[in-house]
């Protein structure tokens, strides 16, 4: 028998913040694809950051924690690199050959790999249901990645094998920057960390954004698809994210992940027309079961 993980509050204020958060990051994948598919990978994600960092850097100063971003730079700028820099290129990159619901499911994994470098790094070991849970887990990924990754180029010139693993890498990168993060830097607000990053993200993405700029004219949509990158996705996300966290505790705001994935591949079938694929299904609820062991967000209780 299992039982939910939580010693968050009974009330239900964070329901709302929840379901908002898990809609305007399944999102994300819609306008990262609208985004790429004219402004090219570096210019939608460098765009995505740097717009981030606009809308987040007033907001830090409003609350007075300037001071701490400037004593904190370096290590919110390193983190930038990890935890957006590198995942939205990939992720950009990705979105041109496999459709918004597989890279969102895939995009489920971060707690697993978060769970490994977390035990390879910090020793904290998963033990019982939670390493079922990453063989559950990674058995989903592989029977997954099995089915929909080919090195074949298609007729326009990608291949899904090497999107499937951008986004494995992204997910990678997620997972490596929790670690950091919170060896590192425990104590320091999260607005802070937030705007950091982005910042960072920044001034790695840009000068690449520059240099791969499209030399097309880019439609109006693609412009508010980068914009809605930066300012909901990001920068509002942020702080629906780390209020959720306040409200109901680090376990249900984790488990944001498990919803991200239904609102994408919502927007997926209604607004691109993707096909979904039972396949995709079964495999998405393994690596969801296995996410929910391997975080301790589920776990086998002894009678």
């Amino acid at each position: 028998m299992s039982t939910v993980a939580s010693a968050t509050p009974a009330k239900k204020a964070w329901l709302l913040d929840f379901v908002l958060l898990a809609a305007i990051w399944g999102a994300s994948f819609l306008f990262i694809r609208m985004g790429a598919k004219e402004l090219g990978v570096f210019a939608t994600a460098g765009l995505r950051v740097a717009i981030a960092a606009l809308f987040l850097l007033p907001i830090v100063f409003l609350r007075g924690h300037g001071a701490s971003l400037r004593q904190h730079w370096k290590l919110s700028f390193a983190v930038g690199i990890l935890n957006s820099a590198i995942p939205f290129a990939c992720f950009s990159f990705a979105l041109l050959s496999i459709t918004t619901g597989l890279s969102s499911i895939l995009n489920a994994t971060t707690p697993l790999f978060g769970a490994v470098i977390a035990w390879l790094w910090l020793k904290d070991r998963p033990t019982g249901s939670r390493a079922v849970g990453l063989l559950i887990g990674f058995a989903g990924v592989a029977l997954l990645a099995w089915d929909k990754a080919s090195f074949k180029p298609d007729a326009s010139g990608n291949a899904t094998g090497w999107a499937v693993l951008a986004c494995l890498l992204a997910t990678l990168c997620y997972g490596i920057a929790a670690s950091f993060t919170k060896r590192y830097m425990s104590g320091l607000p999260s607005l802070v960390s937030a705007t950091g990053s982005q910042l960072g993200a920044a001034i790695g993405l840009v000068p690449l954004a520059w240099w791969y700029w499209p030399t097309q004219a880019v439609s109006l949509n693609a412009w508010l698809a980068v914009v809605a990158l930066g300012v909901l996705c990001t920068g509002v996300a942020y702080i629906l994210y780390f209020r959720l966290i306040e409200r109901a505790g680090p376990a249900r705001a984790l488990s944001v992940t498990f919803g991200i994935p239904v609102f994408a591949l919502l927007y997926g079938v209604v607004l691109l027309g993707e096909e979904v694929t039972s396949w995709m299904l079964v495999c998405g609820v393994v690596i969801v079961i296995g996410t929910s062991l391997s975080t301790g967000l589920v776990r086998f209780s002894r009678k």
